[in-house]
């Protein structure tokens, strides 16, 4: 039969969608919501109103430092410690109203992370500008 797709094996057709690079991928993402620049970010984190998680490895947390205050999350780990309902949540995570700044080393994974966080309902979860690289640019703490 004509145009049915039988046999063509290419699926279903209707549901797959054609290959994109990762910059359109990263730029149909960060569509999705707000971005925090580094003093943004620091002034909600001060505030009580954003919960800053830093998703970098080890190895650069140990070689460039940490932001004071910040819950470190493994990427790997990320979605099973900051799912409310989760059986393996961080204490931090108590509700998808949370406000979750995703920080990796330098804004790309971080934007990724937010939204897997946003397909989990966390609505509010965005990633820092320029991850930790433009927030130790910027001056703010790092210890």
């Amino acid at each position: 039969m004509s145009g049915s797709g039988s046999g063509s094996g290419s699926g279903s057709g209707s549901d797959v969608q054609p290959p994109v690079g990762i910059d359109e991928l990263l730029e149909r993402v960060r569509a999705g919501y707000e971005r925090m620049e580094p003093q943004e970010a620091y002034a909600a984190a001060e505030a009580g109103d954003a919960l800053l998680v830093d998703i970098r490895y080890a190895a650069l947390r140990e070689r460039d430092g940490l932001i004071p205050g910040a819950l470190v999350v493994e990427r790997n780990e990320l979605e099973w410690r900051l799912d409310p309902q989760g059986s393996h949540r961080a204490a931090e995570a108590t509700s998808h109203s949370l406000r979750v700044v995703v920080i990796c080393n330098e804004g790309y994974a971080s934007s990724l992370a937010a939204q897997s966080l946003h397909q989990l309902g966390l609505y509010r979860a965005t990633d820092l500008v320029g991850g930790f690289q433009a927030w130790k640019a910027s001056g703010l703490p790092v210890v």
